[in-house]
This record gives structure tokens, sequence and C-alpha cells, in this order.
């Protein structure tokens, strides 16, 4: 395993004085898959006060950031590196937390409390990988197992049942048959688990390779903490347009985007309102109006549950609000379009409607797809020709009106004004035509 130099220096330190000490969980499964470790964690039989005397005597600089825990941040120029001493875990009271830690000496008690046997496995260069618990069978296997007693570890930390979800999302890996009856039978633990840990596992979760399986597979689960996609579930879609259900339509749509977190979180909620709007044609065909406001609606209630930034809030319920709008090849219709959602939402949302079609007939939607490329063309070509769209694109601004005697929110109306002309060409967007404009109007009233 290449540990990066610092950190070898780190862990040859720290046994200089007798102590064990190794790299730890998720970058020794990583480097076991072949994968890049995007984050390091040492671990050490040193007491955190043993470790800051050995870091003390060599000059070395450390942030006590989790002493309870055992936890030492120790910082070797611009890297820093989180040491953590051998411990085991005392009660839990509240499916998240222990009550208490224990250090000891011996590292199979503290691989034996980890979650999953891919996460239990150390590494140093001199002994090589400690694994215990057969991860590297496991991960040869391409299963997630829990390390003992399934239910007693999602009992302790009932996130762990989210990160089985996502690993097997993100790995690609099967979750083992006792494991997964576990996971289904603690589920509503997760209940325990605050609303902005779920959405950083969903979130992980919707960006894997293997999400739509997951997604599939494990609804219940999810629904735990979004009960708003229950009404999905095998809900029937009996149209030309579609071959799934609403809840296989929805995971085909996150499988069919592009990994680009927004976009995933959009298609997973763009149509849970379509329970809501059923109505079915003299055909039998049935049809889901306004389910974009309704799904947009159930959208903001699960977002603000979970607690997620105002920018993800804002991105995703326009975008679901929005999804099932008509465009076309219409440079003025496509301005207005700009001029209401601005470039990136609208380039999202081209994303998010492309995502749609290859999720329903294709042997319909495929006809569509190269219309959707025009526009997304031509939207690029408004933009780079400099089209006017936005209240910033006019030829005048607030002083320019203000100088007319205009004042107050007047100001900000008149503008508004003056953009939907231009947008529309019923004025030209020069200062002149503008305050021209402006003035003949004024006359008028």
């Amino acid at each position: 395993m290449n540990i990066p130099e610092n950190a070898e220096k780190l862990i040859s330190l720290i046994e200089s004085y007798g102590f064990e000490a190794y790299a730890v969980g998720g970058c020794v499964r990583d480097h076991i898959l072949g994968r890049p470790c995007d984050d390091l964690d040492l671990t050490s039989g040193a007491t955190p006060f043993e470790l800051e005397k050995i870091l003390d005597e060599n000059g070395v600089r450390y942030i006590e950031t989790g002493l309870k825990h055992g936890t030492i941040t120790v910082l070797f120029d611009s890297e820093s590196y989180e040491v953590t001493t051998f411990r085991q875990d005392g009660e839990y009271f509240d499916s998240r937390h222990p009550e208490s830690v224990n250090f000891v000496r011996d590292i199979k008690y503290d691989l034996s409390r980890r979650d999953f046997t891919i996460n239990a496995m150390a590494y140093n260069n001199e002994r090589g990988v400690v694994d215990l618990f057969g991860g590297q069978k496991d991960i040869n296997d391409r299963i997630i197992r829990t390390v003992g007693n399934a239910d007693k570890r999602f009992n302790e930390d009932a996130l762990r049942i989210m990160r089985a979800l996502r690993f097997s999302s993100v790995l690609g890996f099967d979750i083992e048959d006792e494991t997964k009856s576990s996971v289904f039978r603690n589920k509503d633990l997760l209940k325990n688990v605050s609303s902005e840990r779920l959405f950083v596992e969903l979130n992980k979760l919707l960006m894997g390779d293997n999400a739509f399986d997951v997604l599939m597979k494990y609804r219940d689960v999810i629904a735990v903490f979004i009960p708003e996609i229950k009404d999905c579930f095998d809900y029937p879609q009996h149209s030309k347009w579609h071959l799934y259900n609403v809840w296989e339509h929805i995971c085909h749509t996150v499988n069919n985007s592009p990994k680009d977190s927004v976009v995933r979180l959009t298609m997973l909620f763009h149509d849970i309102g379509k329970p809501f709007c059923k109505s079915t044609d003299e055909n039998g065909q049935d049809h889901f109006y306004g389910h974009p406001v309704v799904s947009a609606e159930l959208t903001e209630n699960a977002l603000k549950r979970l607690k997620v930034s105002n920018e993800i809030f804002d991105t995703v319920t326009t975008l679901v609000r929005y999804h099932d709008i008509k465009l076309r090849c219409d440079r003025k219709l496509l301005r207005k379009w700009l001029s209401k959602l601005g470039y990136e939402k609208l380039k999202k949302l081209m994303t998010v409607k492309r995502a749609d079609m290859l999720s329903q007939n294709t042997d319909l939607t495929n006809a569509e797809l190269p219309e959707l490329d025009r526009i997304e063309n031509m939207i690029d070509e408004i933009v780079k020709d400099g089209d006017p769209f936005s209240i910033s694109d006019l030829a005048v601004n607030g002083f320019d009106i203000m100088a007319l005697g205009i004042k107050g929110k007047k100001i900000g109306e008149t503008l508004e004004n003056l953009l939907e002309l231009v947008i529309d060409e019923k004025v030209e967007n020069s200062k002149e035509s503008l305050i021209k404009y402006i003035k003949e109007k004024a006359k008028s009233i």
C-alpha cells in the first residue's frame, strides 16, 4: 500500500516508541480495490496523552480534535492526519453514539467494533494487511457484511444502515443476506439519525454506479425518512409514453442522468406527485396533469426535513416544478426561460428532461431527443451572442430610471417591464430607445 511519506513517517515515529500504528478503514479497502484514497485515517495503541508526549518530544504540531474519543489531528507541513487510539465502545443508548470509549492496546478490539468487514482492516508497511474478519474475501466476493452480529451493529449506530446502502451503490457490491435482512428489520432506527447525516449518505448513494438497483431493492428503507416516495411504489402508468410504474421510472431517470448531485436529486423527486394527479381518458390512457407542481410541493417538504442548503433547495424544487415544460427552438421563448431560470438552471433543466425521456418509451421519445440537442445549442448561442435576458443586460440601469423621476419600487418594476419588451423584441436594447419608451409611456398616462 502506497502510504504518503508524512503518514509513513508518523507511523514509524509512533512505532519507535513501542506502540503499534496503522492506516485503517476505508483507505485500506480502497487500496485493495484499486481505487484512489481520498482520506487516510491512522490508528495507534498509544493513548492520546502518550501520543501527545511523543509529538511534543519530536516537535510535531497537533490539535486536540476529539480527545474524548481518542482522536488527535497531527499536522505535517500542509498535511494533516487524524490519529485515533485503539478503542472499544461502551453501551449505545441513542442508536448513534457510544456512552463511553475504552482505550485498548490490541488492534483486534478496535477492528471488531467497526461497521463492515471491508472497513475493518488495517495496514502498515512492516506487518502488511491486518484482516481479522474476512474483509479481503468479502471484497473479492463483492459483498457488504457487518462485523459480527448485524442487528447489534445497526442498533449501535443506525446510520450504518444507510452506509450499507451507500457502499452497495458506490462499489456495486451486494449486501450479504443476513446483513440485508437486518437492514429491513432495523430500518425504523433511521428515525433516530439526524436529517443532515441521512442526506449526506443519500447523496452519495445517488451518485453510485449501482444506484438503480439499490433504489429498487431498498425503497422501503429510504421511505423511512422520505415517506413522500411511498405512493409511487408499484403505481402503474397506463400510457403509451411509459414502460414502467412510477417508482421504476424514477429509478431509471436517476440511472440515466449524469453524476451531478443536484440533477440526480431532482430525478428522485421529479414525479412523486403523480399518484395524486392521475386521470384516465376514454381510451384507457393515464394522464398526470399538474403533477410537476404537486411534486415540487412534496419535494419542498422533504428537503426542508432533510435540512439541505438553500442553494440545493432552490435549484431542486425549481427543476422539479418546471421539468415538464414544453420548449422549442424559439429564441424569444428561450430568452424568457433564461430570464426566469438563469443559464445554469436552464442547462440543468435540459439534462433533467433528457434523463426523463430516456426513461420513458424510447420508441417514441428517441425521435424527440435531437430536438432537445437543438434547443440546448440555441440556448448556448443566445448566451454567446449576448442576447439580453436579465436586467443587467439592459442598456439602462437604475440610475438612468431615477434620473427620469421614477422612485422606489417603481424603478425595479420599470426595469422588469423593459426587459420583457426587449426579450419580445418590441423595444430595441439601446439607451436611447429605452429612455424614449419610458418618456412616451409617461406622457400617455
